[in-house]
């Protein structure tokens, strides 16, 4: 038989080969975060493949409010994230019988995933319970400390003048020139300091694992990646496409406070280095990079070509004095990248100040919801 038939034991392996299993995750994705990034994580890891499904700017406008981000910068991030294989756009906030049926017989989705906190509609009833009856459903654990909400919430404790869109570097109690409104230091502040506690396993379970090889080109490109964007993806990506092994610098938080003022940060050192860390086109960070990039760095890591983006928060306290890639610009391995997206930290933070009682309305309501749900939660060990 064997010679009669010399591919049969082939056929017989990939017959019996096991089927991949597919997984389904869907969310808004709006100020997308590391908590967003781990989320997908933990749901990759209940399969083979992982499916994303990105919810509508209607459906969310319906369900929750106007999206910071739009379709578009919101795909971006999505798709830009290492652990994401198929991006569905426009998907429906309510998993519905139709939906639900599309997913397991077109997409080939063998689960649909959520966090342990509660997804409701409107009415109150459960977005995910047709999966759950029909027995494909899984569950993942939360991520601590961050979401968008309290996201929001620093931007909005940052306001100084909502005309001028500008930002302060201290929290204070400013009047809405627009309508004569007091937003309040209570309101402003609200607590909105960053909770999450970082873990070396975190970082592991983020992190690639692996160095560059010995004769890999190393391109190096750095900043403070506050509030990571679309613009922030594809700047890396073009970085990456001039390289092997692309190095990522991410600045300390008193270097980024001195340059910008002490309301920033954002997102502290730790949270940005996660976000950073997510995206398909890097390979390694440098936590708390120096903000000149020396003779002794480019040495240390093997640096082939520091880049540079045309697109950057202006930085008024560097004033032309310090250049910090004056030595890689003399040893000729510097380039400027032309930034595909003219996306800064601070054009999307004036997205939330121009329409910042919008905001403090729905973040009110959400804080409520998520107060309840720190309030009710169990402890849950995957991760």
């Amino acid at each position: 038989m064997p010679y009669l038939f010399p591919d049969l034991r082939v056929f017989h392996k990939k017959k019996s080969a096991k089927k991949r299993v597919r997984v389904y995750m869907d969310g808004c994705f709006d100020l997308m975060h590391y908590g967003h990034a781990n989320a997908l994580r933990q749901a990759k890891a209940l399969g083979d493949e992982l499916v994303v499904g990105v919810v509508s700017d209607e459906e969310i406008i319906s369900n929750k409010g106007p999206p910071v981000l739009s379709m578009q910068e919101r795909l971006a991030l999505v798709s830009g994230l290492k652990w994401v294989d198929e991006v569905i756009p426009n998907a429906p906030y309510e998993i519905t019988e139709d939906f639900m049926n599309r997913l397991f017989k077109e997409h080939n989705i063998d689960y649909i995933i959520h966090g342990d906190d509660p997804c409701l509609l409107p009415d109150g009833t459960d977005a995910y319970a047709l999966a759950k009856k029909v027995g494909r459903y899984k569950q993942i654990k939360r991520t601590e400390g961050v979401s968008s909400t309290d996201i929001v919430g620093r931007i909005l404790s940052c306001i100084k003048d909502v005309k001028s869109d500008k930002l302060c570097s201290e929290p204070s109690g400013e009047f809405d020139s627009l309508n004569n409104t007091q937003i309040s230091k209570s309101q402003a502040n609200g607590g909105h300091v960053s909770h999450f506690l970082p873990t070396s396993r975190r970082i592991v379970q983020f992190s690639n694992g692996k160095g560059p090889g010995p004769n890999s080109r190393v391109v190096y490109i750095d900043g403070a990646f506050d509030l990571f964007h679309a613009g922030h993806v594809e700047i890396l990506k073009s970085a990456k496409q001039l390289g092997d092994f692309l190095l990522v610098g991410i600045y300390a938080d008193h270097t980024v406070s001195e340059l910008r003022g002490t309301n920033f940060p954002l997102m502290n050192l730790h949270e940005r280095s996660l976000s950073v860390l997510a995206c398909r086109y890097v390979d390694e960070v440098i936590i708390g990079a120096p903000l000149e990039v020396t003779k002794d760095m480019i040495t240390t890591f093997n640096i082939s070509l520091v880049v540079h983006g045309t697109i950057a928060e202006e930085n008024p306290l560097l004033n032309g004095e310090l250049d910090p890639y004056a030595v890689p610009k003399s040893m000729g391995i510097f380039q400027m990248l032309e930034s595909p997206k003219d996306i800064t930290t601070t054009s999307i933070a004036r997205r939330i100040i121009a329409n910042h009682e919008i905001y403090l309305k729905r973040n009110a309501k959400k804080e409520a919801c998520e107060k309840k749900y720190y309030a009710q939660k169990k402890y849950v060990s995957a991760d």
